[in-house]
């Protein structure tokens, strides 16, 4: 049978061909979740045959930076860089080779633990960057999986509950010196949350504080989420452009909280909504329609209305809409699991 359109296994190959090749120096994650969903649709879709198996490739495309050791991450080594390895624990999972695994350690390490009067640790930014709930949620999550050293969770949980830029109405700030609703940047806290969660055992006991703080979010998410299924990418304003990246960020964290028994089927058509905008907008050769280019903080809210975006390919547009057609077939098909 024809699968449709925009079938997410489909589009998810498709994007697979064009994303996910390359690892520049310095990682970044922008590449470095595709690299991860590549692994992530060859495991749903091929299991253990052999058959398309990107690992391979991959291992000859991270070599390069792995034989520069720390200096791949530059010379900032800042949280956007270590999360460029966001694939280690899925690499090491394919292979076996634990040089993957002790990767992924090694950065979660450079996390450092908080501290009375200091909650939010280097090299976390306590301007309290939105970013950075992701960054640190999805190498911090891993490491715990792969140890089962709570340090990791404490570090996470600590910070997410530390940050106190969400406003009343459930929205985040970019960070407290951009005091403005960014898109992307809403996007990067249901993100980051939503990989607390996967990974957050279910009696831990700061899981019920994250939990909520994430669906007062997302409630809010809902309610501004436009007729097309996409938001925006100052995320309460109308007159500001429909974006890719932050869609499907936040479709990813819809479907993966669906997957994983924390929403309810209430949150289905959201998820549904979220993918057909995503789906509608890749173009043929999987050129992206309204991808944000990179954005730090901006110093008016006129600056987040008119940055500029691309149309065409983008890693991170590409890498995130690859995550999210991954985990909406994985919703569609009932995975449990690997959590990752």
């Amino acid at each position: 049978m024809t699968p449709e359109p925009h079938d997410p296994l489909s589009t998810a190959r498709r994007l697979a061909k064009v994303y996910g090749h390359t690892l520049d120096a310095p990682v970044v994650y922008t590449q470095g979740v595709a690299v991860s969903g590549r692994l992530r649709l060859h495991e749903l879709s091929a299991g253990s045959s052999s058959e398309g198996n990107p690992a391979p490739e991959i291992e000859r495309i991270v070599a390069p930076r792995l034989a520069e050791g720390a200096a791949m991450f530059g010379q900032s080594g800042g949280t956007a860089n270590l999360a460029g390895v966001c694939w280690a624990d899925e690499l090491y999972g394919a292979t076996g080779n634990r040089k993957y695994r002790d990767l992924l350690i090694e950065v979660a390490d450079r996390f450092e633990s908080p501290r009375e009067g200091r909650p939010i640790a280097p090299p976390l930014d306590t301007d309290v960057r939105v970013e950075d709930f992701f960054f640190a949620g999805t190498i911090l999550g891993r490491a715990f999986e792969q140890t089962g050293n709570e340090r990791y969770l404490d570090v996470l949980a600590t910070f997410l509950l530390a940050a106190d830029t969400q406003q009343a109405d459930g929205l985040w700030w970019h960070c407290k010196a951009s005091p403005y609703y960014w898109g992307r940047g809403n996007a990067f806290a249901a993100m980051g949350f939503a990989e607390a969660l996967t990974y957050l055992p279910a009696g831990h006991p700061r899981r019920g504080e994250l939990t909520a703080s994430h669906l007062r979010h997302l409630e809010v998410l809902r309610r501004l989420q436009d007729e097309s299924g996409m938001w925006r990418q100052v995320i309460d304003r109308d007159d500001s452009y429909l974006e890719h990246s932050a869609t499907s960020m936040i479709g990813y964290a819809v479907a993966r909280g669906l997957r994983l028994g924390w929403l309810g089927e209430e949150w289905r058509d959201v998820a549904a909504k979220a993918w057909a905008g995503v789906a509608e907008r890749i173009g043929p050769d999987c050129e992206l329609e309204h991808a944000c280019v990179g954005t730090g903080p901006q110093p008016d809210i006129a600056s987040y209305l008119r940055r500029p975006y691309s149309d065409g390919l983008d890693d991170r547009g590409g890498s995130m809409a690859l995550w999210f057609a991954v985990e909406m077939a994985r919703l569609e098909r009932g995975v449990q699991a690997p959590p990752s």
